[in-house]
């Protein structure tokens, strides 16, 4: 495995960016000095501890399966459902937490741990370690949800952004799948205009890979670099940056790529909407858990690749990314108890037959080898890809710096200006860097 000078320590702790309650987070830290909001015990001595998470009604109906199997062992506690999907739950959350009424256990993601970490409303998990064990988590992803020594939230399971490829779309051009354990990034960009010349446009190489930052992270890593340092600064040269904007430029000149408008079009669309969904696509670019959904919409098995360029720089790029976080409040009157509840979702067998790969491929290694032969088809496939690509991966990002959460606008809005042509290559990186340290206060 090629090395670093940077990776002598596996890290993998991860950015988190603002809340999206700005006032409601503001009042975050006096709150979280008080008593939780919700937990308690009754009459019977039953502690009723709430937890918090987002997500579709299947992985809601799932959860409820896990609690009841968690309090049919555990019937001393209770576990109160607490849910919403991906839009709403940011602003319950900030909002309940300001209001001292925060959740006892709740979900967390990266873009977001930081923030509630760093105003007191977390738990170091470090306190309660007699009733949750973390001696299982798989090493790459054990430090992400570390801050300094203390552990603020701990990985549900693990992703991996890659190329999700069509075969059927490969073939139907007459052009051979790449070795992605050797292509480059040139190869990249020719292979895609060879489908899209092939089929005169039928079905075209690729889709815009700059809409989502995770693949610049690769593209970064990959000669030696980062999204951002360990202090928060911004860690790649404008000349890196230069480079990932001219490939995407490079592809829509070749129209390995389809044209501005199509391009804003697919990728307000989602997943669902994707060249690959809809077959109008030979790639593009997701995380590992997307292959089901994507394969399901396409009606085809879709394969997943290792990013171009990973043996022709200085090491390799690819990474591990926590699905989700789970964290304990700092306010809950009950920690011993909802560590204990964090303990059975991370480390029960049973649990894991329920939730199988729903918040990543298990972070407990022995739990995922004991789930891998009943995973549906597609997840045991990200699982062996997972498996394939682990020993060529470094170490994990340093922490970004609160601000970070803007950056997702921020690649949005410049990678749509750069695709009209308002912006060259060079004025995109220029305009990236400066909005981005702006909104982080990094240089």
């Amino acid at each position: 495995m090629r090395t670093h000078p940077h990776s002598g320590r596996p890290r993998a702790r991860r950015r988190s960016p603002l809340l999206s309650v700005t006032a409601a987070v503001g009042a975050i830290v006096m709150a979280a000095t008080a008593c939780g909001g919700d937990s308690g015990s009754g009459d019977d001595g039953v502690v009723e501890l709430r937890f918090s998470w987002w997500g579709a009604d299947d992985r809601h109906a799932t959860t409820q399966q896990v609690i009841d199997l968690f309090e049919a062992e555990n019937p001393d506690i209770k576990i109160v459902a607490d849910y919403t999907d991906w839009a709403g739950y940011w602003d319950r959350l900030a909002t309940s937490t300001a209001a001292n009424d925060a959740p006892d256990i709740m979900t967390q993601e990266e873009r977001y741990l930081r923030e509630y970490a760093e105003r007191g409303a977390l738990l170091d998990l470090g306190e309660v370690s007699d009733e949750l064990d973390l001696s299982k988590i798989d090493p790459l992803v054990a430090e992400s949800g570390n801050l300094g020594d203390q552990t603020y939230g701990v990985a549900t399971g693990v992703n991996a952004y890659a190329i999700l490829a069509d075969p059927q779309a490969f073939e139907e051009a007459g052009v051979e799948m790449p070795d992605d354990s050797t292509w480059t990034w040139d190869d990249y960009v020719e292979i895609a205009a060879e489908i899209t010349e092939a089929t005169d446009g039928e079905i075209v190489g690729t889709q815009s890979m700059t809409y989502n930052e995770s693949g610049f992270q690769i593209f970064a890593r990959q000669r030696g670099e980062n999204l951002y340092n360990e202090d928060g600064s911004l860690g790649f040269s404008q000349e890196t940056l230069e480079e990932w904007f001219q490939v995407t430029q490079d592809l829509l000149d070749n129209g390995g790529q389809p044209g501005a408008s199509e391009s804003v079009e697919i990728e307000a669309g989602g997943p669902d909407q994707s060249v690959l969904s809809t077959n109008k696509g030979a790639m593009a670019h997701f995380w590992t858990n997307q292959l089901g959904g994507i394969s399901a919409s396409a009606g085809r098995d879709i394969e997943l690749l290792r990013y171009p360029g990973e043996t022709e720089h200085e090491r390799t790029g690819m990474y591990f990314k926590p699905a989700m976080f789970y964290a304990i409040s700092s306010g809950t009157d009950h920690p011993e108890e909802a560590a204990r509840f964090v303990d059975f979702l991370l480390n029960s067998n049973e649990a894991a037959e329920l939730i199988l790969a729903d918040r990543g491929l298990p972070a407990n290694v022995d739990v995922r080898a004991h789930i891998l032969n009943s995973l549906p088809e597609a997840d045991a496939r990200s699982a062996v890809f997972l498996s394939e690509i682990e020993d060529t991966i470094v170490d994990g990002n340093p922490p970004p710096p609160i601000g970070a959460g803007q950056v997702v606008e921020i690649t949005k809005r410049v990678s749509e200006e750069m695709v009209f042509g308002d912006l060259t290559p060079a004025e995109a990186a220029e305009r990236f860097m400066s909005e981005v340290e702006a909104a982080t206060g990094g240089s």
